[in-house]
């Protein structure tokens, strides 16, 4: 979806004095979005293209992952951080019961915020209502928390977006030697530090379990024929042994 679009569809809508215009909650048809306005304030165009990006993200989403809750509430808010490298936004699966996702958009991305938006939010709720159809939460996780458990899951994400939605960041791309990052990934202990191994570790290396679950699934993609929508049915270590591990 692009910015020429969203504003064919809003300006008739900015027009007639939509009904969400003076509201900081939007309610369609099993989804809630709210704007955190304690972050910053969004305009009501603003609003429009996060709402329409939203809305069309669902009715897509629901139609390829059926048992995604019926109910999801997703509250939009405007952080200033430097996360150029997924587009600008970005967001995490609050909890489960209820579904919750958080989403953040950088108001210093190049652009501003309707360009972060453009850039990034369809493919961030791609990846966490994928989450939600699994049950993959910070609060109420259906899983153990251990990092190749989060490894295959965070993968799982990453390319069931990259496949719908068609954008992919390098961020979250596997390098040449991603097989030895696999053989230390699954030889973590229980307690290894997710903090360091999923976003930034002290040897510079980021996104490491990210990176090494798109690759893991991708292999197994490969070595099964099977989708990335049939490989969401079966349990991490069964995608571990298709990968050839």
């Amino acid at each position: 979806m692009n910015l020429f679009r969203n504003l064919i569809l809003i300006i008739p809508l900015l027009l007639f004095n939509s009904c969400i215009s003076n509201s900081s909650k939007i309610k369609s048809t099993g989804l809630d979005i709210v704007f955190n306005e304690d972050t910053g304030n969004f305009a009501e165009l603003e609003k429009l293209i996060v709402t329409d990006i939203l809305t069309d993200s669902d009715k897509e989403i629901r139609k390829l992952l059926p048992n995604l809750p019926k109910e999801i509430k997703v509250i939009v808010e405007i952080v200033e951080w430097d996360i150029d490298v997924v587009g600008g936004v970005t967001g995490r699966t609050e909890s489960n019961s209820p579904p919750l996702v958080m989403i953040q958009v950088s108001s210093i991305f190049p652009g501003g915020i309707v360009s972060a938006v453009n850039a990034g939010l369809r493919s961030t709720i791609f990846h966490e209502f994928h989450h939600l159809s699994l049950g993959w939460a910070i609060k109420d996780n259906k899983f153990i928390s251990e990092i190749p458990v989060a490894t295959v899951i965070e993968g799982l994400a990453v390319v069931f977006s990259e496949e719908y939605t068609g954008v992919v960041f390098a961020a979250n791309s596997y390098p040449k030697d991603v097989k030895d990052w696999v053989k230390e990934v699954l030889a973590l202990p229980k307690d290894a530090d997710y903090q360091k191994w999923m976003f930034q570790h002290p040897d510079g290396r980021t996104s490491i379990g990210y990176r090494t679950g798109n690759y893991l699934v991708r292999q197994a993609m490969s070595n099964s024929d099977m989708t990335i929508l049939e490989l969401s049915n079966i349990t991490y270590n069964e995608i571990i042994k298709l990968a050839g591990y």
